[in-house]
This record gives structure tokens, C-alpha cells and sequence, in this order.
């Protein structure tokens, strides 16, 4: 039995998992919960991910939920790709920006996000919370000074090797223009994801996401 992608996509952390998938070629089938239909409070589904959320994962009996952590499992079915270094120090690096990107980069990026593309879509609001913005505004640009500086010098995250690094930061960068991410000061950033969105993988999974409304997840 191929392995299960529970997702509701184009939510960011439903792309990050699905190009992953698609990175490394892996046999995966998409499972949609429809978070607009309540799918994700089906009895079924909260069985396999009593959060409600998604994405979920599940390869036989195995199941587990938390995009990251998902990420980390489809690689090691491809230990040989890089996307997760096999000596301790690399992984240990990778994982770090795996977790800065959950205490910090997500929660920054995924207020525009709500804002400007769940409010709308799923919830029929169509005015902004300016407060929210403005709170959102801060703390995206004190995680993105952190990220514009790790990339100096380096075309990823990590260094020259593609990693799971890179799938977590740049997911919810595919909607930058249409959340308004306030990206022009950083050159770096802006360089690096253009390095992403030209990947097969990520124009791939792009494709995959195109029809469906944004969601919220874990």
C-alpha cells in the first residue's frame, strides 16, 4: 500500500508535504479533507489526527501528524536524497530551522494568510483586521531579518544542499503577492525563492493546489 497524504491544499502546510512527496518521487496517494465541507471533524478522520487539522500521514498501520514531522518521515524513505543530512550535525540544522520556522516564521506568515485568503474564502469576510496586520507586520519582519541573513552567502537555507529547510520557510511563500507580504526589503529571500518556485517539484505540487480554497492546519 503506497503512503497516504492527508491534505487540504493550497494551504501551506499541505504544500510543503506534498512537494516533498513529489521531490522525492515517492508513491503517495492524496487523501482531500475538505475543511469547507467539515471533512476534518468526520469521525474517520479525527480517528487518525484527533487535532482536526492536517495534514495527516499514513503508511499502513503508521500514522503520524505535524507537517514537519511528516517531512522528516518521507525522507527517510529517501535518506539518499539530502533533504535530511544523515550525520548529526546536518540534521540537528536542518530540525532547528524546522522548529524556528513553527515558533516563528509560520505564525508570521500564516496571519496574512488568514487575512487576506481563509477570511474571504472559507469565512465570507472580506475586511482585514488592520490591528492583526500591524501585529503581523512585526513579527514577520523581525523573523525575516533572521532569515535574509542566513541565506547571505548561501543558495539555501543550510548551505548549497536543498533540505527540508527549505520546503518548511518557502511554503507559504506561494502566496506572497496575493497576502501581501511585505518581501521587498529582502533581496536574499526573494532570490532564494525563486530558486524554489523553479524547482519540478514545487511547479508540480503548484499545479496540484491551484483549484482548492486556502485552509488553516498544523
Amino acid at each position: 500500500m503506497s503512503i497516504e497524504l492527508y491534505v487540504f491544499p493550497p494551504s501551506p502546510r499541505a504544500f510543503k508535504v506534498m512537494a516533498v512527496a513529489n521531490h522525492l518521487g515517492l508513491d503517495c496517494a492524496l487523501r482531500m479533507v475538505d475543511f469547507s465541507k467539515g471533512e476534518h471533524k468526520a469521525p474517520d478522520y479525527v480517528a487518525l489526527n484527533p487535532n482536526m487539522r492536517m495534514p495527516t500521514l499514513k503508511d499502513g498501520d503508521f500514522v503520524i501528524w505535524e507537517s514537519n514531522a511528516i517531512n522528516q518521515y518521507l525522507a527517510s524513505q529517501k535518506p539518499e536524497s539530502g533533504l535530511l543530512p544523515t550525520d548529526e550535525k546536518g540534521r540537528l540544522d536542518v530540525t532547528r530551522w524546522q522548529f524556528w520556522d513553527l515558533a516563528h516564521w509560520d505564525s508570521a506568515c500564516a496571519v496574512f494568510v488568514f487575512e487576506y485568503l481563509v477570511k474571504p474564502a472559507l469565512l465570507g469576510i472580506h475586511e482585514q483586521d488592520a490591528a492583526a496586520l500591524a501585529k503581523g507586520t512585526e513579527s514577520f519582519n523581525r523573523a525575516a531579518t533572521v532569515l535574509e541573513g542566513q541565506l547571505k552567502g548561501r543558495k539555501y537555507v543550510t548551505g548549497d544542499t536543498l533540505t527540508l529547510a527549505d520546503f518548511a520557510l518557502g511554503a507559504p511563500l506561494i502566496y506572497a503577492d496575493a497576502v501581501h507580504l511585505p518581501l521587498a526589503p529582502y533581496g536574499e529571500i526573494k532570490r532564494w525563492y525563486a530558486t524554489l518556485a523553479g524547482l519540478p517539484a514545487w511547479q508540480k505540487t503548484l499545479a496540484q493546489c491551484t483549484a482548492r480554497p486556502a485552509a488553516t492546519a498544523a
